[in-house]
């Protein structure tokens, strides 16, 4: 068996397990997100850990918001939020930490990771029912006043940019 004919054989193989894994992906997104909400309330306003106030929807007729569901606890969440961190730095981007403890102990986590997003805490669970959110970590990206898009579990910067830039 030539090189060429290897390579081509495994190319094909990659090919198909990539298709495969997208495939099975977005089916699991879609069941996770398929109880989602899929309208805003006119006016979601949000007080940040740090004290600012700020209305989620209006924010969004100036440009994509991402709305980032996350924990302390959330282990999947120690590789997403460095992405969604990032992201903060182009796009207004708000951490809503779940049950995460208090605002002190939210906001400590936060500094002690270097995040740059703004921070939520929903200490209480009430955006956690509101949004109904069953899966940690859950990205939201609103844009003009709607929900463009919503994903859970892992995702990375490209993937977050592209359903920034798609809204």
């Amino acid at each position: 068996m030539s090189i060429l004919t290897k390579a081509g054989s495994f190319i094909k193989k990659a090919a198909i397990y990539l298709v495969l894994f997208i495939t099975l992906s977005t089916a699991v997104d879609w069941y996770r997100t398929s109880n989602s909400p899929t309208a805003l309330p006119p006016s979601m306003m949000a007080k940040a850990i740090d004290g600012d106030a700020v209305d989620l929807v209006a924010q969004s007729y100036e440009s994509p918001v991402v709305i980032y569901f996350w924990a302390t606890w959330c282990s999947v969440c120690r590789f997403v939020s460095p992405s969604l961190s990032w992201v903060s730095n182009y796009y207004p981007t708000y951490a809503v930490a779940l049950n995460s403890g208090s605002d002190r102990r939210v906001s400590a986590y936060v500094q002690q990771h270097s995040y740059q997003f703004e921070t939520i805490n929903d200490s209480d669970g009430s955006w956690m029912r509101q949004w109904q959110i069953a899966v940690t970590p859950t990205t939201y990206v609103i844009h003009q006043g709607e929900i463009q898009s919503v994903t859970t579990g892992f995702t990375t910067p490209l993937g977050v940019l592209a359903r920034i830039w798609l809204s």
